[in-house]
């Protein structure tokens, strides 16, 4: 029997907190077990600690997750939650994600200081956002506005906006609504208009694939529903190589035993696209996903890539 608590790995973000306590609620609630059977682990990340560039310049996804997969693979650590939009999609050997929390609405949201649509926003407005998806999404819709990068935490940004930084921002609609702050949006994208990161608004934990004790204490807290749609968008990410450097989206929906899949790559000035949309059996969900992402990787042709570098 365990006595001693389970250390959960975690950022220190308002929002990583919230996803934290989450996950440890959860657990508490499956294995009848009190708080103090948790701790929760708090470590600061290379992507927490620089702010004041993109991502791609320094990096990528990786810089959100490598401190804490250092101490999880060590054993300081018995598991990791994340956001899972931000795991790269090769993870260091000997880990794994094995378990999704129920997703979240995925959907992007936009926050306008003084007005409430994408569409509304005059000419040479200027729209912040951290991720190239986003950025190269408004520069489709828009290309008559400003696109800059903002970072830094959701309230950090929401502070920023405020302030008159920028006219508009893009969130997470998913990271809102666990902090509280759903009132803030203005406007919620479509998602067949403004598709989603693949895996947006879905929690998950990250441990190491031979511990089975971990493994049994995070089953029964595993969506099924969330695991096969994100399955399939990660398979689509996979495929093309997909990181910071990479303006990509992607979509899964369920539908009994079938799943529903759209996808779509742009060069971040938002001029050229490839889109797709697929549909299978669930039972296929990441061989769905990861063919989806090779035909557009057929489609779009060599040069297409290497002009994202």
């Amino acid at each position: 029997m365990q006595t001693k608590p389970y250390r959960i790995g975690t950022r220190g973000s308002p929002l990583a907190l919230a996803q934290a306590h989450e996950t440890r609620n959860r657990l508490m609630a499956a294995h009848d077990l009190a708080a103090e059977m948790f701790e929760i682990v708090v470590l600061s990340t290379r992507g927490d600690r620089i702010t004041d560039r993109a991502l791609v310049a320094i990096g990528g996804k990786g810089l959100f997750t490598e401190e804490i997969e250092q101490q999880l693979l060590s054993g300081a650590l018995d598991f990791a939650v994340h956001s899972s939009k931000d795991m790269p999609t090769a993870l260091p050997e000997g880990l794994t994600l094995s378990t999704f929390l129920p997703r979240a609405d995925p959907r992007d949201a936009f926050i306008g200081r003084t007005v409430k649509n994408l569409a509304d926003l005059p000419k040479g407005a200027i729209v912040g956002s951290a991720s190239l998806r986003r950025q190269a999404l408004i520069r489709r819709l828009r290309p008559d506005i400003e696109v800059v990068i903002f970072r830094g935490s959701v309230q950090t940004r929401l502070t920023k906006l405020a302030e008159g930084a920028v006219d508009g921002t893009f969130l997470a609609y998913a990271g809102l609504s666990r902090l509280g702050l759903q009132h803030v949006a203005t406007e919620i994208l479509d998602p067949k208009e403004f598709i989603p990161a693949p895996a947006q608004g879905a929690i998950c934990i990250e441990q190491r694939i031979d511990d089975e004790r971990i493994s049994a204490l995070l089953a029964p807290v595993n969506d099924r529903d969330t695991y096969d749609a994100v399955a399939c968008e990660r398979g689509f990410l996979a495929a093309l190589d997909g990181s910071c450097r990479t303006p990509i989206a992607g979509h899964a929906v369920l539908d009994g035993d079938a799943i529903h899949f759209s996808g779509l790559i742009l060069t971040p000035d938002g001029e050229k696209a490839h889109d797709i949309t697929v549909e299978g059996p669930r039972a296929d969900a990441a061989t769905l996903g990861r063919a989806a992402g090779e035909t557009l990787r057929g489609r779009a042709g060599p040069r297409f890539f290497e002009d994202w570098s």
